[in-house]
């Protein structure tokens, strides 16, 4: 049979590294982005910003380039909602103090996650853990790890499904924000605030009073989004005039087997039009 040529898009602008719950460290990461042809990805990693700097070099280096972003995890109704930030300040004393605080909760919910591990007599150390977290941010895919590694479990998505994931006997809630409050710190910190692969929780019903708050796009395009999804996104997005983005939510095969980074995303002038809106935030502060 012929070899099938992948076509990937020319930006993909959800994608974590090693300084969060990525395998890849932000060069490696910048380096497949190269080999798959992108003109760009995001580095959204959970709470931390710490990945930008290597990335920005190793896009100058491999000519990508590079939309610096984080991803906040927040809590509406009961439900997870994630909230991606493009381009902000990182120089913004609001930003800085509130990912440092998500930070430390982490460490405290996964140390209180182990101590539930422990209880129902898995052999699991605080040390295993802490030894394969290479970044700032910690989270549950660490301990799914160190699981994975030591034969209890066969997959990360078994960890979830006996153990982690919510209902589980080891699951542990996190520090509760608001979708709101999420938008308000991005937007405060000088940056794009957009709603993340809002198909997975079924989130439009939220999505007027996030616009009130300032939310500023939607990710159209996600590795857990049907052609339905996408197209009931793409309408909302165009209801409420906001940007659509789109990104694959890449960490590694291990990680999140089948989302191969690229496979999903936009186009690069949606990177572009990102910048221009928070270019506009900066001329506002100044």
């Amino acid at each position: 049979m012929p070899e099938v040529k992948l076509r990937y898009p020319e930006a993909d602008l959800h994608c974590h590294t090693s300084a969060s719950d990525g395998l890849l460290t932000p060069w490696e990461l910048v380096k497949q982005a190269a080999e798959c042809g992108l003109k760009a990805v995001g580095i959204t990693d959970h709470d931390t910003l710490s990945g930008w700097e290597k990335a920005g070099q190793a896009g100058k280096h491999f000519n990508v380039d590079i939309l610096r972003g984080v991803e906040l995890n927040t809590e509406w109704a009961g439900v997870e909602v994630h909230i991606l930030g493009y381009e902000m300040n990182p120089q913004a004393t609001i930003l800085e103090d509130k990912l440092s605080e998500l930070r430390e909760a982490r460490f405290k919910r996964v140390y209180t996650i182990i101590e539930k591990l422990q209880d129902l007599g898995i052999p699991i150390q605080k040390a295993e853990v802490e030894r394969i977290t290479k970044g700032e941010s910690v989270g549950r895919p660490h301990i799914a790890q160190v699981l994975v590694n030591k034969g209890i479990v066969i997959s990360i998505a078994e960890a979830f499904d006996r153990y982690i994931g919510t209902g589980g006997p080891a699951y542990v809630p996190r520090l509760k924000i608001t979708p709101e409050e999420g938008i308000v710190l991005i937007r405060k910190a000088g940056g794009v605030a957009v709603l993340a692969h809002p198909g997975i929780y079924k989130l439009e019903k939220g999505i007027e009073q996030w616009v009130k708050a300032g939310l500023q796009g939607v990710e159209v395009s996600h590795s857990e989004h049907a052609l339905e999804d996408e197209k009931k996104y793409r309408a909302i997005a165009k209801e409420y005039g906001l940007l659509m983005t789109g990104g694959s939510d890449f960490h590694g095969e291990e990680r999140k087997p089948g989302v191969r980074l690229g496979g999903w995303g936009t186009s690069y002038g949606v990177v572009e039009e990102i910048r221009n809106l928070a270019n506009l935030a900066y001329s506002h502060h100044i």
